[in-house]
């Protein structure tokens, strides 16, 4: 399935397209792997995937929360994107890694349903593997907000957050959930613009690659 045209200025009507195409891929059998575009669309996907897999597990690499029930009058907003997909999942299950930004109510969510795992740079999968083994055969979808990475290694994303992550943390991650059910993944909230050196979407090819290796 190729791009989208899209009304970026309807957010709701881009994340209904981007479910109708999740839908359309789940039909042919394949795993998706989709691509941003902002975050706001990863709460389409699930709502196409809780069809097939009503306890579908989201795992999150994120910088920021994006809890939030609104932000700037848009409930579909890229800053609500798990509270939405939270809306839609079953079973509530999100665990949320890397994240460094939020509001005192986002970060109280997350504390309160046990859903942030306290992964740091240069850690080991230690604490993947323990916090996650309970769910070895759950089907597991993959959120990557390339802003989860430092700035210092990717730059070309809309919100950069310092302390970030690096490429073999990003490794250790992968190869951490290699052993699990992945059944489709999103990338999102590249800005190769902002980057004229290009190495953001050298950074962001490179996890696409991971990927589909993974989803294979």
């Amino acid at each position: 399935f190729g791009g989208l045209l899209l009304n970026v200025n309807n957010t709701k009507s881009v994340i209904k397209k981007v479910s109708l195409a999740t839908k359309y891929l789940i039909n042919k059998k394949l795993k998706p792997l989709i691509f941003g575009g902002e975050h706001s669309i990863t709460s389409g996907v699930i709502e196409a995937l809780v069809d097939k897999y009503p306890n579908l597990i989201l795992i999150q690499l994120d910088a920021h929360a994006d809890l939030r029930d609104s932000y700037l009058n848009n409930k579909y907003s890229h800053a609500c994107t798990m509270k939405r997909c939270m809306d839609i999942l079953q079973e509530k299950k999100i665990f949320q890694i890397g994240i460094r930004s939020g509001t005192e109510d986002e970060f109280k969510t997350m504390k309160d349903n046990n859903q942030l795992i306290d992964f740091k740079t240069g850690e080991t999968n230690h604490i993947l593997m323990e916090r996650l083994s309970p769910f070895k055969d759950s089907p597991i979808y993959l959120t990557i907000d390339l802003d989860w990475f430092d700035p210092s290694l990717l730059p070309g994303t809309g919100t950069p957050e310092p302390g970030g992550f690096f490429w073999n943390d990003f490794e250790t991650v992968i190869q951490t959930l290699i052993s699990f059910n992945i059944i489709g993944a999103d990338i999102v909230e590249l800005s190769p613009n902002i980057d004229s050196s290009g190495v953001s979407s050298v950074v962001a090819a490179k996890v696409a690659r991971s990927l589909i290796m993974t989803l294979d």
